[in-house]
């Protein structure tokens, strides 16, 4: 590495398995590229890449690591912030170290904070990339949201059959709103910082149900295999891609080598190949938005 030449840094959180793990490897073989990484454990990552502590099922391990950041880097300035960690659950009864519901803690609310926790560290003309998914909007996904409600998803009434993935495609959602309200602050609008929503489509070998039940991993695998391959053929979005495409994608996305055109935010990949359709109408609704960020302000502790 030439010592005069600035380190780019990337901070990613979703980078030990799946999609996320390719993504990394890409991203840390860059030259005089920094990564720091947020993970339960150490995982596999790439030589050189510095694991930090981060369970994202409490907020207060969440400040932990926006605050280890800041020390592990001093003067340094965080080029990318990649927030890609996710979970999806067979149903909706688990709950977050603070008592919201896990999937909505984990996949929107620990990294709407740590998001704002970190903006202040982010260098000007730096990139945000949050993962979303095609599941949040309804024209593909059928049981996909029709309204935001947050504390419906905070503290869900019921766990049935199903709520496990209404709960996965919300927070998707939720994700896409938080894109839409960081790329409309005064601060990002100001310092140049890009936002971008990625979505990498339906994924095989994924590390969402990790945490579930082997007859629960055998069942998706089922659907991905048959259920998922036969409505492909109407609904290009159904059409699977490999954890080292997606993860592929995703790097070009943080490495600025794929970027949206003007005015969009949205890529997702569709048949391998990236493309930057319109959300869901609720995706690109401002009250919807601004809700989501009002309430999440109030639930995470921040102003």
């Amino acid at each position: 590495m030439n010592p005069l030449k600035q380190q780019r840094v990337v901070v990613m959180t979703g980078a030990t398995a799946g999609l996320g793990a390719h993504a990394v490897r890409r991203i840390a073989a860059q030259p005089d590229t920094r990564v720091v990484i947020g993970a339960r454990g150490s995982g596999t990552v790439p030589p050189g890449a510095e694991v930090l502590p981060l369970d994202l099922a409490s907020l207060d391990s969440v400040r932990a690591f926006a605050d280890a950041v800041a020390r592990t880097l001093g003067d340094a300035r965080i080029d990318i912030l990649v927030l890609n960690a996710g979970v999806q659950n067979a149903a909706t009864e688990k709950r977050s170290a603070e008592g919201y519901e896990l999937t909505f803690a984990v996949n929107h609310l620990a990294h709407y904070l740590l998001a704002r926790l970190l903006l202040p560290l982010m260098a000007d003309h730096g990139r945000l990339v949050i993962t979303t998914s095609s599941t949040h909007d309804p024209a593909n996904t059928p049981i996909a949201p029709k309204t935001m409600e947050p504390q419906a998803l905070a503290h869900p009434s019921e766990s049935s059959f199903g709520s496990g993935v209404r709960a996965y495609s919300s927070s998707k959602l939720c994700n896409l709103l938080t894109a839409q309200a960081f790329a409309a602050l005064d601060e990002v609008v100001l310092r140049r910082i890009s936002v971008v929503a990625f979505n990498p489509g339906l994924t095989g070998g994924t590390s969402l149900s990790r945490d579930s039940s082997r007859m629960r991993r055998a069942f998706l695998t089922f659907l991905m295999r048959t259920v998922f391959r036969a409505v492909s053929l109407f609904k290009p979005e159904y059409v699977m891609s490999t954890a080292e495409r997606s993860g592929e994608l995703l790097a070009e996305v943080a490495l600025g080598h794929v970027t949206p055109p003007p005015g969009r935010l949205y890529v997702s990949l569709v048949k391998g190949e990236p493309t930057f359709p319109d959300p869901s109408e609720l995706a690109r609704s401002r009250d919807a938005r601004d809700r989501l960020w009002r309430e999440s302000a109030v639930m995470v502790g921040v102003e």
